[in-house]
């Protein structure tokens, strides 16, 4: 269980606020709740709404894409003795009020979020869970002290918009609504879900009025627009004593005859048993659920994996580079299979898709190393699960495929050169997972033969020979395999830097060698089958250590390099040109471990150990329980981007299952 006490959550909120002592953008501390569907829950633990991604029901119209903000949130009010106390803290343009987080004493995460309030002698804790495969949200409260009745009153304040944009007053918001046997429900647009509120044994009191331009402070730290306006119908009110308890149902569908204790158990189960045969250790607990958070419908017989919360959709590289911990390490071996078959055939000229995008646009395939991962990923699924008929029958013949478009050449000028490397890249064109683009200047553009990509390349020839080989085809093993020859005499060759003791990061389109300190090379190493050993592999880790290793991530690029960026920050030209230029990544440590174990002999684990019990404390900051995408490359090494990301979460928990740490 993790927890925050009042102190800690109001340094928090003022540090969000009011600036830290640092003087660098403080993100503030989140929690997130998701439905299996690509939706969520999710605000700062204060409940002021700092991201447009906020809400209480974000809402998958089209699996796992469609991302509706539908409701906001919910401002709560405690009429005592006819002094009204309000729990909620909002920011507007001109002010922080009410500032409700006062009575926050504090904040815990186990199975789900819970806050407790106290004000003049009333404690009550509140508990929000998102149910599994549900557009549907249910929040309890427990009263547990008063020294009198008092009323309970709660504000929804809607929208109804894509996830992307922000929500103004219009005159095309839909202001009736129906309340009836303790449901509300309205429609804000006729092309919006109707939105549906269950709250047994309470009034509602009709005041239909905008609230205008709250201030989401992220957004404004980021050069975006930051105002919205939320719509609200009336006050629920309740009467509430100690030892009293309600349920709140937030949904698209009509809850009718649902009891909102009922599906917080019948949620809680679920997760508890996502659980059972677990460690007991806090950190495996944790990033199990969190894992779980990530893992989608993309129809319904398949599967996908969402590549962060807030704000991505499924990446193919993020998707094969976190299936194994996602899936593997929790033993959801289902899920994999549904997510391999759904990427299978949505293969295209031999190249695994880039990302879907939302709604019904086709996907984007500006990437070369998805496809590969895509190898490394199978692999890894038939050796845990000895799932030989469905790899050897359905998919090897996707695999052949690809691997011939490799070798014949396919889009983006990617192909199999004369001595046996993997070339990539065209002018204005980002294939690798160094992807940002600003305008037209590509950052990073890595055209030519990158050092990962030569890795990956050489262990998709010998998987796909070991597969070959599985499938009694061993004259084309055989074939494969002397080709996997080739590309590591080439590797070995061309790649090693021998006045640094490390690998090239790159070679370039015109055959020019790039020495950038990178964490690139890391996976030379890392993969089921390396390419470097022995004492050039201990240098490649000395000089990833010395150079790129923080607790909680490696950096993308040397402090000592002149383009080196220490912050990631201000408005997204200057966020994309710092994104790959030593912001630091926390999925890199999941390689980063795999070469400790390999290369640093008896001390491997106590090592590793170190390494992970370094890294936890990152999982009480940012989304707690989560994993950030991103943090500043200086230190004290602030979490960015995405709170919440699949391959932060599946690579430790991984490492940790694999090395049992």
């Amino acid at each position: 269980m993790l927890r925050l006490d009042k102190t800690a959550i109001q340094n928090d909120v003022h540090k969000l606020f009011y600036g830290s002592s640092s003087g660098k953008i403080w993100e503030g501390s989140e929690w997130l709740e998701t439905n299996g569907l690509g939706g969520w829950a999710g605000s700062t633990l204060s409940g002021c709404n700092t991201r447009r991604y906020h809400g209480l029901l974000i809402a998958a119209v089209k699996p796992p894409t469609e991302r509706t903000v539908l409701v906001s949130k919910l401002d709560e009010i405690i009429v005592l003795n006819d002094e009204w106390i309000q729990l909620n803290t909002n920011k507007y343009r001109e002010a922080l009020s009410p500032q409700g987080y006062v009575h926050l004493s504090e904040f815990k995460k186990d199975l789900f979020p819970e806050f407790t309030y106290e004000a003049n002698g009333v404690i009550i804790k509140k508990t929000i869970a998102m149910l599994y495969e549900e557009n549907t949200t249910v929040i309890i409260y427990n009263v547990l002290q008063a020294p009198s009745s008092f009323t309970f009153k709660l504000l929804p304040l809607l929208s109804g918009r894509d996830y992307h944009s922000l929500h103004k007053a219009n005159d095309a918001f839909n202001k009736t609504c129906v309340f009836e046997n303790g449901i509300f429900s309205t429609q804000p647009y006729p092309s919006c879900p109707e939105i549906f509120i269950s709250i047994p044994n309470a009034t509602l009191r009709e005041d239909p009025n905008w609230f205008f331009q709250f201030d989401y402070a992220i957004e404004r730290y980021r050069g975006l627009e930051c105002e919205e306006d939320l719509f609200n119908h009336g006050t629920f009110s309740l009467t509430l004593n100690a030892g009293d308890s309600f349920g709140v149902i937030l949904s698209t569908s009509n809850p009718a005859g649902r009891d909102a204790f009922h599906l917080y158990e019948q949620e809680r189960q679920r997760r508890l048993q996502l659980l059972e045969g677990k460690s007991n250790n806090s950190i495996v607990q944790q990033l199990t659920l969190s894992a779980n958070q990530f893992i989608v419908q993309r129809s319904q017989s398949l599967k996908t994996v969402i590549a962060g919360y807030h704000w991505f959709t499924d990446w193919g590289r993020d998707t094969m580079i976190s299936l194994p911990g996602l899936c593997l390490t929790t033993g959801k071996f289902d899920d994999a299979k549904r997510i391999i078959k759904a990427f299978a055939e949505s293969v295209k000229n031999g190249m695994l898709p880039n990302r879907f995008k939302d709604g019904d646009e086709a996907p984007e395939y500006n990437n070369v190393d998805g496809t590969l991962w895509f190898f490394v990923a199978i692999y890894r699924y038939m050796q845990t699960t000895q799932d030989r008929s469905f790899v050897l029958n359905e998919i090897l013949p996707v695999l052949k495929d690809i691997i011939d478009y490799h070798f014949k050449g396919t889009l983006y000028n990617i192909k199999v050169a004369e001595d046996g490397l993997l070339y990539a890249g065209e002018n204005g064109q980002q294939l690798t997972w160094m992807d940002a683009k600003v305008g037209d200047w590509v950052v990073t553009p890595r055209m030519g033969k990158p050092v990962e990509i030569q890795a990956l390349w050489y262990n998709t020839l010998k998987i796909f020979a070991f597969l070959l080989e599985e499938n009694n085809q061993g004259q084309d093993a055989a074939a494969i395999e002397a080709a996997a020859q080739k590309t590591k005499a080439s590797f070995e060759e061309k790649f090693w830097y021998q006045d640094g003791g490390y690998l090239y990061d790159l070679i370039d389109e015109n055959n020019q060698p790039n020495n950038s300190i990178r964490p690139n090379q890391l996976f030379a190493i890392s993969l089921p089958f390396p390419l470097v050993e022995g004492d050039k592999a201990q240098s490649v880790f000395n000089c990833v250590e010395e150079h790129l290793y923080t607790p909680v991530g490696l950096r993308s690029l040397s402090p000592q390099d002149h383009n080196y960026y220490g912050i990631y920050q201000g408005d997204w030209r200057r966020r994309d040109a710092s994104y790959h230029q030593g912001t630091v990544w926390s999925w890199l440590l999941g390689a980063y471990v795999d070469v400790m174990m390999r290369v640093s002999g008896d001390h491997a684990h106590r090592l590793s150990q170190t390494v992970i019990h370094n890294f936890a404390y990152h999982l009480e900051e940012s989304c707690i329980g989560s994993v950030s995408e991103i943090f500043d490359g200086d230190a004290p090494h602030h979490p960015r981007g995405c709170v919440a990301q699949a391959w932060g979460v599946a690579e430790i928990l991984r490492v940790i299952d694999e090395y049992h740490l």
